[in-house]
């Protein structure tokens, strides 16, 4: 018998001062829990296949950043601080507690400003899939910022499989358009340090909660040593690097991805007996 298709709903949130978010629910909330999406610059559709794949076993909510896909921003909404706040207020208004939150590249980030802002105790765990936020005590280590190359060299530094990497000479000029807007809102957000906040690697050691910080070890924007970084910078961490993966790991090793998350949920957040 097959199983049945995990219902995929779209919907917009209104929250606080004039902003709304658009979501993407896979499966349904019967037990007042799930996973919170976080994506990167690349924007939501490269975290939906890792929400479908999930829904299976947990309630799924994939966001969109306010600005990306065309979506409306608010002026005053333009630092990852804001999203963080944004982003804990739709766990209120979803009434979700004991959430992980899995954000790759910035959406990592949002996903750290929010376990430092979470007072009300919505988070259970988070995962970072490559994610940038921090910035590196060495220049070797530096997250390359993405604005200072083509989009070519950018995509080859993400992806360590040429397959996945997109062929921007087949786009139209309205994907082309629609991609230079999310990149613009990318930098509204990014602010001056546009990859970092300088104090934030500083911060992390007041997050208690378990982290996993698993890493595509091709990485070439944010490489593995910086990765390792990031995990230490936890007091409750644990790094898993995950091989044949760049920048996208849940795009480029989605099984690989699953099975880091599975294991950590296992043996870290919801252990079970021992035996």
């Amino acid at each position: 018998m097959t199983a049945p298709a995990t219902t995929h709903t779209t919907r917009t949130v209104d929250l606080a001062d004039g902003l709304s978010v658009t979501i993407d629910e896979y499966g349904a909330n019967t037990e007042g829990t799930g996973v919170l999406l976080l994506h990167g610059g690349a924007g939501p559709r490269t975290m939906a296949g890792l929400a479908t794949a999930l829904s299976e076993h947990v309630f799924a909510v994939n966001a969109t950043h306010p600005g990306f896909d065309g979506t409306p921003r608010p002026d005053w909404c333009d630092s990852v601080a804001d999203l963080a706040v944004a982003y804990l207020d739709l766990l209120d208004s979803l009434d979700l507690t004991g959430v992980m939150v899995i954000g790759n590249s910035l959406g990592g980030w949002i996903a750290a400003e929010m376990a430092l802002r979470d007072t009300k105790g919505r988070i259970g765990a988070l995962t970072l899939l490559n994610a940038v936020g921090i910035h590196a005590n060495m220049p070797v280590n530096q997250v390359i910022d993405p604005r200072t190359l083509p989009p070519q060299a950018v995509t080859k530094l993400s992806f360590a499989n040429a397959a996945f990497r997109p062929d921007f000479s087949t786009f139209t000029d309205q994907q082309r358009a629609a991609a230079a807007a999310d990149q613009q809102t990318l930098a509204v957000y990014g602010g001056a340090g546009f990859t970092y906040d300088p104090k934030l690697r500083s911060r992390l050691r007041r997050i208690t909660l378990p982290v996993l910080v698993a890493w595509g070890e091709e990485d070439g924007i944010a490489n593995i040593t910086y990765g390792r970084g990031y995990a230490d910078s936890f007091p409750n961490s644990r790094f898993v690097p995950i091989p044949d993966a760049g920048h996208f790991p849940q795009i480029e090793q989605l099984g690989q991805t699953l099975e880091v998350i599975g294991d950590f949920v296992d043996t870290v957040v919801k252990p079970g007996p021992a035996d």
